[in-house]
Protein backbone atom coordinates (compact mmCIF):
# COMPACT_ATOMS: atom_id res chain seq x y z
CA UNK A 1 0.00 0.00 0.00
CA UNK A 2 1.51 3.71 -0.82
CA UNK A 3 1.78 5.57 1.96
CA UNK A 4 0.45 9.36 1.38
CA UNK A 5 1.76 12.51 3.51
CA UNK A 6 -1.47 14.10 5.67
CA UNK A 7 -2.33 17.38 6.50
CA UNK A 8 -2.51 19.04 9.66
CA UNK A 9 -2.73 22.85 11.47
CA UNK A 10 -1.37 24.07 13.93
CA UNK A 11 -1.35 27.61 16.23
CA UNK A 12 0.66 29.94 18.38
CA UNK A 13 -2.03 31.57 20.94
CA UNK A 14 0.53 34.60 21.78
CA UNK A 15 -0.51 36.47 24.84
CA UNK A 16 2.20 38.92 25.72
CA UNK A 17 5.53 37.44 24.18
CA UNK A 18 3.98 34.46 26.11
CA UNK A 19 2.90 31.03 23.99
CA UNK A 20 0.26 28.36 25.40
CA UNK A 21 1.51 25.21 24.83
CA UNK A 22 0.30 21.70 26.10
CA UNK A 23 1.51 18.70 27.81
CA UNK A 24 0.80 15.62 26.03
CA UNK A 25 0.28 12.77 27.71
CA UNK A 26 3.53 10.61 28.25
CA UNK A 27 0.93 7.34 26.77
CA UNK A 28 1.67 7.07 23.16
CA UNK A 29 -1.87 6.09 22.62
CA UNK A 30 -3.50 8.67 24.79
CA UNK A 31 -1.39 11.08 23.18
CA UNK A 32 -2.52 10.71 20.57
CA UNK A 33 0.44 11.20 17.26
CA UNK A 34 1.45 9.79 14.73
CA UNK A 35 4.74 11.74 15.42
CA UNK A 36 5.30 10.13 18.22
CA UNK A 37 4.86 13.35 20.33
CA UNK A 38 4.03 11.67 23.85
CA UNK A 39 5.29 13.58 26.97
CA UNK A 40 6.30 16.40 25.01
CA UNK A 41 5.13 20.19 24.64
CA UNK A 42 2.59 21.09 22.14
CA UNK A 43 0.87 24.05 20.08
CA UNK A 44 -2.95 23.09 20.13
CA UNK A 45 -3.42 21.86 16.49
CA UNK A 46 -4.36 18.69 14.63
CA UNK A 47 -5.40 16.88 11.44
CA UNK A 48 -7.11 18.36 8.64
CA UNK A 49 -10.31 16.06 7.90
CA UNK A 50 -11.42 15.48 4.48
CA UNK A 51 -13.35 18.30 2.87
CA UNK A 52 -12.48 20.67 5.70
CA UNK A 53 -11.72 24.33 5.32
CA UNK A 54 -8.21 25.08 6.66
CA UNK A 55 -9.63 27.97 8.90
CA UNK A 56 -12.23 26.35 10.41
CA UNK A 57 -9.97 23.30 11.13
CA UNK A 58 -7.89 25.47 13.31
CA UNK A 59 -10.38 27.45 15.03
CA UNK A 60 -11.80 23.87 15.45
CA UNK A 61 -8.79 22.60 17.32
CA UNK A 62 -8.53 25.21 19.33
CA UNK A 63 -11.43 25.14 20.95
CA UNK A 64 -12.02 21.40 21.37
CA UNK A 65 -8.59 21.21 22.85
CA UNK A 66 -8.42 24.30 24.80
CA UNK A 67 -12.42 26.19 25.14
CA UNK A 68 -10.20 29.32 23.03
CA UNK A 69 -12.18 30.87 20.51
CA UNK A 70 -10.01 32.40 18.62
CA UNK A 71 -11.19 35.84 16.17
CA UNK A 72 -8.25 36.03 13.52
CA UNK A 73 -5.10 33.75 12.43
CA UNK A 74 -2.52 34.51 10.07
CA UNK A 75 -0.23 32.12 8.23
CA UNK A 76 3.27 32.25 9.49
CA UNK A 77 4.88 28.98 8.94
CA UNK A 78 4.43 25.37 6.60
CA UNK A 79 6.58 22.99 7.85
CA UNK A 80 7.40 19.08 6.66
CA UNK A 81 7.86 16.35 9.26
CA UNK A 82 8.45 12.81 8.20
CA UNK A 83 9.14 9.51 10.56
CA UNK A 84 9.82 6.33 9.69
CA UNK A 85 6.05 5.46 9.64
CA UNK A 86 4.53 9.06 9.49
CA UNK A 87 4.28 12.05 7.40
CA UNK A 88 2.65 15.71 7.88
CA UNK A 89 2.86 18.72 6.03
CA UNK A 90 1.43 21.21 8.73
CA UNK A 91 0.22 24.54 8.52
CA UNK A 92 1.04 26.97 10.93
CA UNK A 93 -0.83 29.53 12.05
CA UNK A 94 -0.49 32.67 14.68
CA UNK A 95 -3.45 33.96 17.00
CA UNK A 96 -3.04 37.24 19.23
CA UNK A 97 -7.00 38.14 18.88
CA UNK A 98 -9.06 35.28 20.83
CA UNK A 99 -11.54 34.91 23.48
CA UNK A 100 -11.22 33.19 27.08
CA UNK A 101 -8.62 31.16 28.92
CA UNK A 102 -7.50 28.02 28.09
CA UNK A 103 -8.73 24.55 29.80
CA UNK A 104 -8.06 20.86 29.51
CA UNK A 105 -10.64 20.27 27.50
CA UNK A 106 -9.36 16.41 26.41
CA UNK A 107 -7.57 15.78 30.01
CA UNK A 108 -6.32 12.05 28.25
CA UNK A 109 -4.47 13.89 25.37
CA UNK A 110 -3.22 17.05 27.10
CA UNK A 111 -2.45 17.03 30.78
CA UNK A 112 -1.69 20.38 31.32
CA UNK A 113 -1.55 24.04 29.18
CA UNK A 114 0.56 26.35 30.18
CA UNK A 115 1.60 30.21 29.37
CA UNK A 116 5.88 30.22 28.38
CA UNK A 117 7.92 33.02 27.44
CA UNK A 118 8.92 33.48 24.16
CA UNK A 119 12.74 33.78 26.00
CA UNK A 120 11.92 30.74 27.67
CA UNK A 121 10.44 27.17 26.10
CA UNK A 122 10.79 24.11 27.53
CA UNK A 123 13.14 22.03 26.27
CA UNK A 124 10.72 19.14 25.13
CA UNK A 125 9.03 20.75 22.36
CA UNK A 126 6.95 18.59 19.95
CA UNK A 127 8.91 18.98 16.43
CA UNK A 128 6.48 20.55 14.31
CA UNK A 129 5.05 22.85 17.00
CA UNK A 130 9.11 23.90 17.69
CA UNK A 131 9.72 24.58 14.02
CA UNK A 132 6.59 26.65 13.98
CA UNK A 133 7.46 28.85 16.67
CA UNK A 134 10.98 28.34 15.18
CA UNK A 135 9.81 29.81 11.45
CA UNK A 136 7.95 33.18 13.46
CA UNK A 137 10.68 33.85 15.33
CA UNK A 138 13.10 33.65 12.28
CA UNK A 139 10.15 35.44 10.39
CA UNK A 140 10.27 32.53 7.42
CA UNK A 141 7.02 30.73 6.70
CA UNK A 142 9.23 27.80 5.17
CA UNK A 143 13.12 26.99 5.29
CA UNK A 144 12.95 23.87 2.82
CA UNK A 145 12.84 20.93 5.58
Amino acid sequence: MKKVANAGVGVMLLKDDKVLLGKRNDDSIKADSLLHGEGTWTCPGGKLDFGEKIVDAVKKEIFEETGIKANYLNVVSVTNEIVSDAHFVTIGFLCKDFEGEPKIMEPEEIVEWKWFSLNKLPENIYPPSLKLINNYLENKIYKGD
